[in-house]
């Protein structure tokens, strides 16, 4: 058995036949050739770049617009599968705001010794503005991109909460439109959950969430920090598919004790905003006085009950990779139940005994800084030089409160397209999760990340990544 063999193949069984999920698309791809995939694959990349699907990668020299590589052979879930991952998703989703709900009030959480105070105190996601506040509805992720790997036929880990400003939805439109456009064919024999209606789904769950004083339809808009941002086309998409207005911080301004937005007929009052500006930029009255990208008085009007802001400032400590490594403990003291679905084995290194043993066996564990995204400022130890490693370590010694660190992962693989056919690559998962009053809607799909490089399990888009359309089943 090779090494490759030695991971989880979510396509192919042990004896090369295909997995129930895959065995009509197995049967449909015997019958095609290299010539037509390849010509599909230059196809597909027109289309992405003609509809501009494109990201910036921060940090360097040639940070220019960049298409993500889109890989023809899809991810494929069966429905028994999903309903696990939704169930899972949804009571971590359902913790994580009683959660940030408490301990921006009562805190009893911290007074009962389940989580350690200093974790919230000396974290600095934590914002003492939102302290004895209530969001509309009592939500504060109104949308949650969770990421989940897969080890096993049954095994699923979450790897990670994105509940700030998660990105990545346009990517798992698009990608499914891709797909339509290029095999028509397969999603008339194979049946298919749809993603389509997400944006229509997004913007009735950001209504229901709006301030108890908005009279009529609610107005949402979406606030960017600019063209020059690494997500810019997806706000622009968003909006677009929403049918809502596309604003920048210098297009709002505070009007009668409410946030209004400049119009042709001029200001009109928004009730709902979808933020995509990360917490320190939104407010320079309140935050970061030198930021150009928010609203002056945008948290007095928030606190007043007259805006509702889509994620909620401070929701970043449940991004935390320090705070993520007590979810399970969270979410049992919060619905008394044990977590669906696992976290990894995590070690802080604020502990000084977790610490040892990390620097004790650096090479073979991933190390992660506990506000990092994007796959920047993290060790992967079996892949690192022994001066990497030996330069981390230094790292490690004087900033351990900085960092966890986390066994590597056998990650499962999906077949990517190459010039000599099938070729296994590893794979993660986000699913989008809309949470409002009226409950938790989670889409049935995803953003499938895929390492295209063999051996890599390193899957996200600034690192090399590309990405794969996610298919669900239906029952």
């Amino acid at each position: 058995m090779t090494k490759e063999n030695a991971y989880f193949s979510e396509m192919h069984a042990s004896d090369g036949e295909p997995r129930s999920p895959y065995i009509g698309y197995d049967a449909w791809f015997a019958k095609q050739n290299n010539e037509r995939f390849a010509k599909k694959s230059q196809e597909a990349k027109a289309f992405f770049r003609r509809t501009g699907i494109t990201f910036n990668v921060y940090g360097q020299q040639d940070a220019e617009e960049r298409l993500i590589p889109f890989d023809l052979v899809p991810r494929i879930i069966a429905a028994r599968e999903w309903t696990k991952l939704s169930k899972g998703i949804e009571q971590r989703i359902r913790g994580l705001n009683a959660f940030l709900h408490d301990i921006y009030n009562r805190q009893e959480i911290l007074r009962a010794g389940v989580v350690p105070v200093e974790l919230i105190a000396q974290n600095d996601a934590f914002l003492p503005q939102m302290m004895d506040f209530c969001p509309p509805g009592n939500i504060y992720t109104h949308i949650v991109g969770t990421d989940i790997v897969r080890t096993g036929e049954n095994d699923f880990f979450v790897l990670e909460d994105n509940a700030r400003t998660p990105s990545g939805v346009s990517y798992m439109l698009e990608n499914r439109e891709t797909m339509l456009q290029m095999f028509p064919e397969l999603f008339s024999t194979i049946p298919v959950q749809p993603v389509s209606d997400y944006p229509k789904n997004l913007r009735r769950s950001l209504e229901a969430s709006a301030p108890p004083g908005c009279k009529g339809r609610p107005c949402v808009a979406i606030l960017t920090p600019g063209i020059h941002n690494s997500a810019y086309y997806e706000h622009s998409f968003l909006a677009d598919q929403m049918g809502v207005e596309l604003v920048e911080g210098h297009d709002l301004r505070v009007v009668d004790g409410h946030i209004a937005m400049r119009t042709t007929k001029g200001y009109k009052t928004i009730d709902v905003l979808y933020r995509r500006v990360d917490d320190e930029y939104l407010d320079p009255l309140t935050f970061n006085p030198s930021s150009m990208l928010g609203v002056p008085g945008i948290m007095d009007v928030y606190r007043a009950g007259n805006i509702t802001i889509a994620n909620a400032p401070g929701t970043g400590v449940a991004d935390d990779k320090a705070v993520y490594s007590y979810i399970p403990e969270i979410i049992k003291f919060y619905t008394g139940e044990p977590a669906i679905l696992k976290n990894v084995q995590t070690f802080r290194c604020s502990e000084p005994q977790s610490l040892q043993y990390v620097l004790d066996n650096l090479a073979d564990l991933v190390v992660k800084e506990v506000h990092g995204s994007g796959g920047y400022g993290m060790l992967v130890g079996p892949a690192a030089s022994k001066q990497e490693l030996s330069d981390f370590a230094d790292k490690l010694r004087a900033r351990p409160g900085n960092y966890i660190a986390q066994p590597t992962l056998a990650l499962s693989t999906v077949p990517i397209f190459t010039d000599s056919g099938l070729a296994p690559r590893h794979v993660d998962l986000r699913p989008f999760a809309l949470v409002s009053p009226n409950g938790v809607n989670i889409t049935s799909g995803g953003l499938t990340r895929v390492a295209l490089t063999e051996g890599s399990l390193v899957v996200n888009s600034s690192q090399g990544g590309g990405t794969k359309d996610t298919w669900v089943l239906e029952d």
